[in-house]
């Protein structure tokens, strides 16, 4: 049995839990509620603790103070979708209760979990039950109970798996949708695969192969692979210059795409730094001067190099130069320099498909990630556009449901802008959104005018099951039709002319007055005109009007207003 744990083993134990949720997520995905192809849970709280995963591997944490805090950083900024927040706040109380230990015995491990329960709930509006936070918190209640018997690490770990398996196959009966879905909560079951993971790691059981193999690092480039047409430019220069001036890098970065390529250019807030492969280095260096004082060049032949190494020879190398890309590397990795302010509102949104996007821009958007049905930007992704917005309140728009609390996490890492989440739940509340905002409105007017005008929008989608189903005594099969209505099931069809009949039916229940339809990937432009006509003959009076979102998944995105 064992007792307690260094940060070693502990870090081994979450690498276990990264490589046990990946290859679970598929499984855990689909328990979504509704068999639709974007069911992600698993995926994103595969991705988040994959953050801590990658943290825990390059730094080797001594301490288990060491370990958790690695691991909560890293997947705070990571974290996708709900799930995968929750799961990053649950490790952030982790952290706080190990902060300066150095091993962790039962009592540890108990204290940490409940301290990460609070962590989550707090963050949570309105916690509802049925959940990963219940599973977490009757595992945590466990755990407590367990230390006063045995304070054994192990023994604590396994009595608290035992709760939570308990827990999650009592969800189905807590919460009302999954009764009726008759599934487990997905978040759920990820939180007992990370627990099971860590006690397997514990007794030796091998962790599960990634389902996609990781490439092993190389000391040094294999010259002798790369094909003589695979050499576009001879030279591989790094070089670094100390800024004397405040003239921006994107002219330069520009030029240099001219004459090279594998262009990587790290700013700090004195010098910059660039890696670039071109046939005139000499032209490179003499440019950077423009923008400041050269401090540092390291040049080699790329052609040499490939060509004694294929001989079977040494290659020449300057000694320092792979410390020089792996500090470039490191910049690169690091935080996105912050925009200074140009004007009072920014806004950053989240869209999937370039016809989506372009609206957003159109309509004032500072930045849009791409992401939505079928990837949860992490809240990482969502930091580095509010920094590169150039305002003093930044507004972003989720456009989905389980987007909003990576978003939310965003606001106390920000701390030169204001950063406000609305809680825009689809595409069309978040054009509403931006519609309704007054440049020159006063915050407080433009914040309650945004929130109302994304409660006056109705939004329809339409896309199709991904498997076999039942919900609420409903048949779904795979290939069937889904309609959804405000995120909720509103039937299902075989065909795709009777799908959108329906909701050109319902359109006119609603009173619809002004209809924007988008049209998916794979949808063709006049099968959009068909379906736009179908409104027009529901909704006669309406202003109807059809564009391209370009939209994964979703075949057609409808805004109802």
């Amino acid at each position: 049995m064992v007792q307690a744990v260094d940060g070693k083993t502990l870090a081994a134990m979450l690498i276990h839990a990264s490589a046990s949720l990946d290859a679970e997520k598929q499984k855990i995905n689909e328990l979504n509620v509704f068999p639709v192809p974007d069911g992600d849970t698993g995926t994103n709280m595969s991705l988040t603790i994959g953050t801590a995963a990658t943290e825990l591997r390059q730094k080797n944490p001594a301490t288990v103070g060491q370990a958790t805090a690695l691991c909560a950083s890293a997947m705070l900024r990571g974290a996708r979708g709900n799930s995968g927040v929750i799961l990053s706040l649950i490790f952030r109380g982790f952290s706080r209760a190990m902060k300066d230990k150095d091993t962790m015995d039962g009592i540890d491990l108990a204290d940490a979990i409940n301290a990460g329960v609070i962590a989550a709930y707090r963050a949570v509006m309105k916690p509802a039950e049925g959940t990963l936070l219940t599973v977490s918190r009757l595992a945590g209640d466990r755990a407590g109970r367990a230390a006063e018997e045995n304070t054994a690490f192990e023994y604590v770990l396994a009595s608290a798996i035992d709760r939570a398996r308990e827990a999650l196959a009592d969800t189905i009966h807590q919460n009302p949708v999954l009764k009726k879905a008759g599934v487990v909560d997905a978040g759920g079951m990820g939180f007992v695969v990370v627990l099971q993971a860590m006690l397997d790691e514990l007794q030796g059981i091998p962790a599960p192969k990634s389902g996609q193999e990781e490439a092993k690092p190389q000391e040094k480039a294999d010259f002798g692979a790369l094909a003589e047409e695979e050499l576009t430019f001879t030279y591989d220069t790094v070089f670094i210059v100390r800024r004397t001036g405040g003239k921006p890098l994107e002219e330069y970065r520009a030029w240099l795409e001219t004459i090279g390529d594998s262009l990587v250019i790290g700013e700090g807030d004195e010098e910059f730094k660039v890696h670039v492969h071109t046939d005139d280095p000499g032209l490179a260096l003499t440019k950077a001067q423009e923008f400041g004082i050269l401090e540092l060049a390291k040049i080699e032949n790329m052609r040499t190099q490939r060509d004694e190494l294929a001989a079977g020879k040494q290659a020449q190398s300057t000694d320092d130069l792979e410390a020089v890309e792996a500090e470039l590397e490191a910049m690169e990795a690091g935080e996105t320099p912050s925009a200074p302010p140009e004007k009072k509102y920014g806004f950053v949104a989240v869209a999937a498909g370039e016809g989506l996007a372009k609206v957003f821009y159109d309509l004032g958007a500072d930045g849009v990630i791409s992401g939505g049905q079928t990837m949860n930007p992490s809240t990482e992704d969502i930091l580095r556009e509010i920094r590169k917005t150039p305002a003093e309140i930044v507004y972003v728009l989720p456009n989905n449901k389980n987007i909003i609390m990576a978003a939310q996490q965003c606001v106390d890492l920000v701390e030169d802008k204001k950063v406000i989440v609305l809680q825009a739940k689809t595409v069309p509340q978040g054009i509403s959104a931006m519609i309704a905002m007054d440049p020159d409105g006063e915050e407080a007017d433009n914040t309650a005018a945004m929130e109302a005008a994304m409660a006056g929008v109705t939004t329809m989608e339409v896309t199709y099951a991904a498997r076999d189903s039942e919900f609420d005594g409903t048949a779904i099969h795979a290939g069937d039709y889904l309609l959804l209505v405000d995120n909720q099931l509103f039937g299902t069809e075989k065909n795709l002319d009777a799908a959108l009949d329906k909701l050109a039916q319902e359109s006119a229940q609603r009173g619809g007055e002004f209809i924007s339809i988008f049209y998916g990937e794979g949808v063709q432009a006049g099968e959009a005109e068909g379906a736009q006509a179908k409104f027009e003959a529901a909704c006669p009076e309406a202003e109807i009007t059809t564009l391209e979102g370009g939209q994964p998944v979703y075949h057609y995105l409808i805004s109802v207003e």
